[in-house]
């Protein structure tokens, strides 16, 4: 017997010191990650924004270990630190001039249009932009035509994708109905198309409706600051994107979309001549990511603090610590930041689709209460719909970027029903025993009758019309005019404000330059909610997050009546 003790005893110790050699091994690795991006930079060289190789986010992620491990390098770069940085470059006369790389970037499109209006800011104080493209699409393009020079690659399959924008659903009815799975959509707003992917086997009228002016829209925005950009009219740029006229790269170049093509080699000889060099090995190149974390630092001395709140993420019950906007989290966070009399302004931002009714009601009563404090000014990225509008369309001012994605002002509740699945497919039989007639409702195994989907319907009527009021009062319209551009529908920014939805067409930077214009404030210290992790505390905090648990978590929420205030898809531009 004292033998197994002594062998358990040897197994306990060794797991222990496994995974305390574990936590260690991904501790330094994350301090190495951390530190990677204070490298020392040259003191003169060409500032290179590589978004292959950052990614603008919202608010910056630490480095994941474990995808460190994996070969993956991209650096997280949060937008306004890479504004900052941009605006420290045309300042600094050791940055001669920027070499930008568009291709392969993931970031949101409205990070892009704040990264432009930085570049072109840039370029007012003497210096280029220079632009090398490979492989051009749209999205690319879109920040390239900044450049003061955009070259493109000689080499044969150097081609583009320059075919327009296309926003694509598909509809899983009749694969639910082979199935046996019924989906129960209770909904209130005819343009409110969550849910009909599982109802429908091709969209509404109305989605059609909303889908196209949607991307009729973001066209108008992105075409047109393209063409400017390169100065050709919208009409040749809409003949050629119709006529897949730009495929080869003397297509881009005979168009006027480039302005030379060069192998590598000429390439590297152009960047030498522009850095004012004798050979290419002595131009020093400076990340773009340890460059922001040099160069883009707190003034501490300043008196008055600013808090940008980040609600970054779909509107989620709960505690959440590490992605999405998790509604207990959020408002402890909202309560700390109005207990401290230190703050004297806020801008909440917002990239969110919604999620929630619960979570956004208690961040939006929140808020409020810290907006009775101090301003709270709202800068929206590429979406702020539905609950994501919920919340801040109260706030003193709404900025938002022409290509968001807002309103949605719409609820719904999607329940599924499996009895046909369970008998005919599985074969599994079900026998409920229950205290009261409708116990058994929405467990997946029998579909509403009318008591209960005229339950979920209350709910959903009620939740609208209180949707609608917030609106009204915190947009100062009649509440029939907001249920008339309600109903659900989702709206671009840019015709957000022609309807009153939001207040100016505006970067992150417009909305904190407003908030301390608006408490007098020439200096100021900017301080950020959530308060970003550590690498540690993100690889700790990850751990257990596998996907098989996420599915398993989604699973078992399905069978939860839940009413969600939420945009139906989310769009992403390459």
């Amino acid at each position: 017997m004292k033998q197994f003790w002594k062998m358990l005893l040897a197994v306990v110790c060794g797991i222990l010191l496994v995974n305390l050699l574990v936590i260690m091994f991904f501790a330094s690795l994350a301090g190495s990650a951390g530190s990677a991006q204070k490298n020392p930079i040259p003191k003169s060289g060409v500032l290179a924004i590589d978004l292959s190789e950052v990614i603008l986010t919202e608010q910056e992620v630490p480095v994941n270990p474990m995808a460190m491990l994996q070969g993956q390098t991209v650096v997280s770069l949060g937008i306004h630190k890479a504004v900052k940085a941009v605006e420290a470059a045309a300042q600094d006369p050791g940055v001669k001039f920027i070499f930008l790389r568009a291709d392969g970037n993931t970031s949101g499109l409205s990070a892009l249009g704040t990264l432009r209006q930085a570049l072109q800011n840039f370029r007012r104080s003497g210096k280029a932009v220079i632009a090398w493209t490979e492989a051009p699409g749209v999205g690319s393009f879109y920040l390239n035509s900044v450049a003061d020079k955009i070259y493109m690659s000689s080499y044969q399959g150097s081609n583009g994708a320059f075919n327009g924008l296309c926003a694509q659903s598909f509809y899983l009815k009749d694969l639910l109905d082979k199935a046996g799975v019924h989906m129960q959509l209770i909904r209130h707003g005819k343009y409110k198309s969550a849910g009909e992917m599982y109802v429908r086997n091709s969209p509404s009228e109305e989605n059609k409706e909303q889908y196209q002016r949607m991307v009729d829209s973001m066209w108008e925005t992105i075409g047109s600051v393209i063409a400017q950009g390169r100065g050709i009219s919208m009409e040749d740029l809409n003949r050629m994107t119709d006529g897949l006229e730009l495929c080869l790269p003397e297509d881009y170049l005979a168009a006027g979309m480039v302005d030379a093509l060069f192998t590598r080699e000429e390439l590297k000889e152009k960047l030498t001549a522009l850095a004012v060099e004798s050979s290419f090995k002595d131009v020093k190149f400076i990340p773009f990511a340890d460059y922001a974390a040099a160069k883009v630092l707190p003034d501490f001395r300043a008196k008055d603090r600013i808090a940008v709140l980040y609600a970054d993420g779909e509107i989620v019950d709960g505690k959440d610590p590490l992605n999405n906007i998790a509604g207990d989290r959020f408002t402890n966070i909202i309560d700390k930041i109005r207990s401290d009399n230190g703050i004297k302004a806020v801008v909440l931002r917002v990239n969110s689709p919604g999620g929630s009714v619960l979570a956004s009601e208690k961040i939006k009563h929140e808020l409020d209460l810290l907006g009775e404090k101090v301003p709270v000014i709202a800068s929206y990225g590429d979406y702020a719909a539905s609950g994501g509008y919920w919340i801040s369309n109260n706030c003193s001012k709404i900025f938002s970027d022409a290509t968001t994605l807002t309103g949605s002002i719409g609820v719904f509740g999607l329940i599924p029903e499996a009895s046909k699945t369970l008998k005919d497919v599985l074969h599994v039989g079900t026998y409920s025993a229950k205290s009261h007639k409708h116990a058994d409702m929405a467990r997946l195994t029998r579909p509403f009758d009318q008591a209960e989907y005229n339950y979920m319907l209350r709910s959903i009527e009620t939740i609208y019309d209180k949707f609608t009021s917030l609106v009204a009062e915190g947009r100062d319209m009649e509440q029939s005019r907001v249920d008339e551009i309600g109903q659900g529908r989702v709206w671009t920014g840019s015709d957000a404000l022609k309807i009153g939805l939001v207040d100016e067409i505006g970067t992150l930077e417009d909305a904190i330059s407003y908030a301390a214009t608006s408490i007098g404030a020439e200096s100021y210290q900017l301080v950020e909610y959530p308060k970003p992790l550590t690498g540690m505390e993100y690889f700790l905090g990850s751990l257990g997050q596998t996907t098989e648990h996420q599915y398993v978590k989604a699973f078992q929420k399905l069978s939860e009546p839940r009413v969600m205030a939420r945009m139906p898809y989310q769009v992403t531009l390459f």
